[in-house]
């Protein structure tokens, strides 16, 4: 049986103007944003190659990490969850 998808991650959310600068334009489900976020990551080569959990801030993501360098992939999901409303 599949399971089902948990509401909360389903409901539009509206983005902060910094979160919207790496995932597009709100609102829209948790979930998109953070595949939003993941695609930007990739898509500039910001994962530490040392450890490949370890994201590296660029000039968009410092101010969303709170102005860390990097942070733990775990660590930037409460980061930016911060950024939802």
């Amino acid at each position: 049986m599949p399971r089902k998808a948990n509401p909360a991650l389903m409901k539009p959310m509206t983005l902060s103007a910094t979160l919207q600068a790496v995932a597009g334009a709100g609102p829209m489900p948790r979930g998109q944003v953070m595949k939003k976020v993941w695609e930007y990551i990739k898509k500039n080569k910001l994962q530490n190659p040392k450890n490949m959990r370890n994201i590296i801030a660029d000039e968009k993501l410092l101010p969303l990490f709170g102005g860390k360098k990097e942070v733990t992939m775990f660590e930037m999901t409460k980061l930016i969850s911060t950024h939802l409303s």
